[in-house]
């Protein structure tokens, strides 16, 4: 029987100091959790585009595929309440940039 990598420590605490180099929402802090597979993303809505409150909502979700060896990133649809998947990488690394640059504003709404 083969013990899962994610989630693990040093992953995690990679992804919260990668995280603060993102360009959007600078002034919240986000958390990071483990959860089966991976982690989730959270922080609390300052745009108040998706809770109008300010209440903590999901960011991202970040799975690590064993058998492709490949990490899937997913987007929150905060309408449906869905996670949908966005992307496929190689490496955290490509994961990270991705969600740190968010350009077209799919992750930090």
């Amino acid at each position: 029987m083969r013990l899962p990598a994610h989630p693990n420590d040093l992953d995690k605490k990679r992804i919260e100091r990668a995280i603060k180099a993102r360009k959007r929402y600078r002034y919240v802090t986000p958390r990071v959790l483990a959860t089966e597979g991976g982690y989730r993303i959270e922080s609390a809505c300052c745009s108040r585009n998706v809770d109008p409150e300010g209440g903590i909502v999901d960011i991202a979700l970040l799975l690590f595929d064993a058998d492709e060896g490949a990490w899937q990133l997913f987007r929150k649809n905060h309408g449906t309440r869905l996670w949908e998947l966005d992307s496929i990488h190689e490496r955290l690394k490509e994961v990270l940039d991705l969600l740190n640059d968010d350009s077209e504003r799919k992750f930090w709404q």
